[in-house]
C-alpha cells in the first residue's frame, strides 16, 4: 500500500517517557515495575505534557505513579515505538534510573501495584515482549556500569 500525504495528516504522533528503575540490595539488581490498574506489567511512564524535556516527564511520571525518586541515567536511552490504537503512533523513551528513596505508594488513577523484582522475575512478570527487551538491554547495561 502506497503511503501518500493525505493519509500521514491523520496519524496522531504520541510520545511517553519513562525509565528502568533499579536498586542494588544485598548486592543483587531489583527493578521497579508497576502493575496498571488494566492489568498489564510494565515500567513507570507517561506522556510528556507542555514543555517538559523528555527526562523531567521520566522524572514526574515515576514520582506521581511510584512515589519513588531517582537519578536518570541518559547514557541509555531506547525508545518502543508501537500503535496503541488506529491512526496513532507511539513512541516511549525509555532510560536507566537508579532509585533514590523508594518509599513507594501506587498512582490510584493508574497503578494498582508497584513491586521490586529481580531481574528474572521481572522477565516473567512483564506483559510486553518489548519491555522484556529493553529490561534485557538495561540490565546488561547495569552490570557493566556497576563493575566498572
Amino acid at each position: 500500500m502506497k503511503v501518500g500525504d493525505d493519509m500521514n495528516e491523520s496519524i496522531i504522533k504520541e510520545k511517553s517517557c519513562g525509565a528502568i528503575c533499579y536498586k542494588i540490595i544485598d548486592n543483587k539488581i531489583y527493578y521497579l515495575l508497576i502493575k496498571q490498574n488494566k492489568g498489564h506489567v510494565t515500567f513507570p511512564k507517561g506522556h510528556v505534557e507542555n514543555n517538559e524535556n523528555e527526562i523531567d516527564t521520566a522524572l514526574r511520571e515515576i514520582k506521581e505513579e511510584t512515589n519513588a525518586v531517582v537519578e536518570i541515567d541518559t547514557n541509555f536511552r531506547e525508545v518502543s515505538t508501537y500503535s496503541p490504537k488506529n491512526n496513532v503512533v507511539k513512541d516511549v523513551i525509555f532510560f536507566v534510573a537508579k532509585i533514590i528513596e523508594d518509599n513507594f505508594n501506587p498512582q490510584d488513577e493508574e497503578v494498582r501495584e508497584v513491586y521490586l523484582k529481580s531481574y528474572d522475575e521481572a522477565q516473567k512478570l512483564l506483559t510486553y515482549n518489548r519491555d522484556k527487551e529493553i529490561l534485557n538491554d538495561a540490565n546488561i547495561y547495569i552490570i557493566k556500569k556497576i563493575i566498572k
